[in-house]
């Protein structure tokens, strides 16, 4: 039997539809000799450090760092059922085929299952880049060899355990060190990605608030052309070398004046007078940043939310094409399919009709580009034509008019139009003014109807026509004082921008020579899961319903950690070494050395620097956690817990809220047990007592209320084992055990 492994149920339902597998059982569909299974996403997460050392359930410098050597994974707790589902279906199975998101952590996920499993028969890759059935069948008759595709798994592997090496110790390192260090509470959360990512709008909010505007002032004039020309037209003052800053602005007012008082009246001579035919290819099709980035721009939509909808348009929809690929490439065999493709939106999706008639399939574009194509190429429109556009919702409506706008630009030519250039001296001083007549649309009719006019047809700012040496009368000259802006704040649009080409605002010659200009810091896929960490970590809020603006938590958090942490350059360093072990080029084990010594140094520097810390972790219980002291994990994701106060007195909530919302009643200011379940608050026993120093044993009579005895017991969501009373709840003594 051929087993085939996807990420999801949905994504598993539309290959067995394919297959002809429509025989339900116990999570998955059967077929003839075929049976179609899932993940949901990942079943596999690694344990955490408490696994490697179990004093590590309280944090301390001095346990740090945890450097694995031999890796331990768990069966995410609400995986489990799926995961031992898969398990079965595997002792049958002759082959694998991971039909899992063809990228490097849809490899991960499927490969970690077989992995855990043991698994060591046959495996192959079905490498899908769209989910309509046309797209489906053309996967299945070209499977990959599981060989060519195992790298990834690697670099999945590498990039997860680089997360958790950093993660995890300098987060518990920090948090020891500087918990309550100028004015930060809680927990100091440093992320591989996300503290740089956090830099960067610390650094440009401060560069705002830094900023001293100078004033600069600017000179216009009006010429008038001969006669039986367009008219007037325009020309900027050009300030020589002595009055002009390294910008080519003029900060003397008086010298920008006595240039209006020395042209106005006068006749200047066109010095220059270029008109040349000039072309615009198309923008290419988008990549998953750059339609966040345009989603952003144009209707101020989230990175995760224009990704939900890229993602609803993939999987739901079938309408296009696999959203999470960093190429705004086409391979070559795309291009013989563009016919069919353009049939279906002509079909499907009546806006574009007027555009449709004007399309040329025979046009090639820059976008056809083999030597350019990564893992994926970029998202266009699938040759679906059951895509049901009134089924989508507005906002997957609007991205789903981008992809197909940007598509049909490729088949309408390039924008045609005259470029014009006139230069004329007047009095000595010379003014500039450059314009275009367009003179065929090509591309831009695809945006009519979604632009204006103006940036529709393109920049329509024809001038007369002039000959060199021509007299020019000055009708006018005018003055205007400007003022220096600073750079504006980010949003989510400009901010994707900025982690994806951090590589081009590197100065140091050193890095420079290092990192390609394209080097950027996360992925594609989780640029938006970053941004969203920063929010909910209460790092960065949003002003004006836009502008990403840093807090006083973040900017504290940038502040107290090194320079290596929080400079993006360093991460995009990592982000390359990454690639190069998904295209096999570099070993897994030599990367996570490095981030091992990395790790490993910013700790030993971290202890020397605070050694009345260094000691502090599992014996110093006295002190509740809000006056720092020791702080309690929580018992589902094993994230810090935080004391809260609620309407009905204090509790203790997860640290990692709203990810994960466990809490736990408040005992003499430390968590207690859960309640039980299905219990009015109302009716719930006060906490009698709360753990004892000595754990006891099991069968032993209960040290607080002397009745009941100890029972051992599994916590339901952890699997932590504790000791607690029979006579719970009643009694609600309780002590983990070590």
């Amino acid at each position: 039997m051929k087993l085939y492994l996807c990420e999801k149920p949905s994504q598993g339902r539309d290959i067995a539809r394919v297959l002809k597998a429509d025989r339900q059982g116990d999570g998955c569909l059967q077929g003839q000799d075929v049976t179609v299974t899932w993940c949901f996403g990942h079943l596999i997460e690694l344990a955490p450090p408490e696994a490697y050392n179990e004093s590590l359930s309280l944090w301390a410098l001095e346990k740090l760092p945890v450097l694995p050597d031999d890796w331990k994974t768990a069966v995410k707790a609400s995986a489990s059922k799926q995961f031992n589902l898969i398990g079965k279906l595997l002792k049958s199975a002759t082959e694998v085929v991971v039909a899992t998101d063809a990228d490097r952590e849809g490899e991960m996920i499927g490969r970690e299952v077989l992995d855990k499993h043991g698994w060591r028969g046959p495996v192959s890759r079905l490498w899908l880049s769209a989910l309509d059935d046309a797209s489906i069948r053309k996967a299945l008759a070209s499977i990959l060899p599981g060989e060519k595709t195992r790298a990834l798994y690697l670099a999945g592997m590498a990039r997860s355990r680089a997360d958790w090496l950093v993660g995890m110790n300098l987060t518990m390192a920090y948090t020891v060190a500087h918990g309550k260090g100028k004015g930060a509470s809680g927990v100091v959360s440093v992320g591989r990605v996300q503290t740089p990512t956090l830099a960067l709008i610390v650094a440009r909010d401060r560069e705002i608030e830094n900023f001293k505007p100078k004033d600069y002032f600017m000179v216009s004039a009006s010429f008038q052309a001969r006669e039986g020309a367009l008219g007037a037209f325009p020309g900027l003052w050009v300030p020589p070398e002595g009055v002009a800053d390294d910008e080519g602005r003029c900060l003397s007012k008086a010298a920008a004046q006595a240039v209006v008082d020395k042209v106005s009246g006068k006749t200047g001579r066109v010095s220059l007078a270029e008109t040349a035919p000039a072309k615009e290819p198309p923008p290419l099709p988008f990549d998953l940043s750059t339609l966040q980035q345009e989603a952003s721009r144009r209707w101020g939509m989230g990175a995760a939310e224009t990704l939900e909808c890229a993602q609803a348009l993939y999987e739901t929809h079938k309408a296009t094409s696999y959203p999470r690929t960093d190429c705004p490439y086409l391979p070559s065999t795309q291009f013989v399919e563009a016919a069919r493709v353009l049939e279906a939106v002509r079909r499907v999706y009546p806006d574009v009709v007027g555009v449709m008639d004007k399309v040329d399939p025979s046009i090639r574009s820059r976008a056809w580009d083999d030597r350019k194509i990564t893992a994926h190429h970029a998202i266009i429109p699938t040759g679906n034509i059951q895509v049901n556009v009134s089924a989508m919702k507005p906002a997957e409506r609007r991205i789903y008019d981008l992809v197909v706008r940007h598509y049909l630009a490729q088949f309408l030519g390039d924008h045609e139009f005259l470029k014009q250039k006139i230069e004329v001296v007047c009095e000595g001083e010379t003014f500039k003014v450059t314009g275009r007549t367009p003179t065929k649309p090509g591309w831009k009719l695809a945006f009519l109807s979604l632009d204006s006019a103006a940036e529709g047809e393109g920049q329509d700012s024809r001038l007369p026509r002039v000959n060199q040496g021509e007299s020019v009368p000055c009708l006018k000259a005018d003055l205007a004082a400007k003022k220096t802006q600073p750079p504006a704040r980010f949003t989510e649009g400009t901010l994707i921008g900025a982690m994806k080409n951090v590589g081009r605002n590197v100065t140091d010659p050193r890095l420079k020579s290092v990192l390609k200009e394209t080097a950027g810091i996360g992925t594609e896929a989780t640029r938006a899961a970053i941004i969203k960490n920063l929010f909910t970590r209460e790092y960065t809020h949003v002003e004006k319903k836009k502008w990403l603006v840093s807090t006083e938590k973040g900017r504290n958090l940038i502040d107290i950690l090194p320079a290596v942490l929080t400079d993006p350059a360093t991460t995009a360093r990592w982000e390359q070494a990454l690639e190069e072990v998904a295209a096999g080029r570099a070993g897994m084990d030599a990367f996570l050395a490095l981030q091992s010594e990395f790790v490993a140094g910013l700790v030993s520097k971290l202890k020397a620097e605070n050694p009345g810390r260094a000691a502090r972790g599992q014996d110093d219980v006295s002190k509740p956690a809000h006056e720092d002291g020791p702080l309690y994990p929580c018992p589902a994701c094993h994230k810090p817990m935080r004391r809260r106060q609620g309407k009905n007195g204090g509790f203790w909530g997860c640290s990692a809220y709203p990810e994960c919302r466990q809490t736990l009643p408040d005992e003499d200011g430390k968590p207690g047990l859960p309640p039980p379940e299905n219990t009015p608050r109302a009716e719930r026993p006060a906490p009698a007592a709360r753990e004892a120093s000595a754990p006891g044993k099991a069968g032993e009579k209960c040290p607080t209320c002397g009745t009941g005895t100890l029972v051992l017991r599994s916590h339901k969501e952890s699997g932590k084992a504790f000791l607690g009373c029979s006579g719970f709840p009643s009694c609600r003594y309780f002590n983990w055990i070590k």
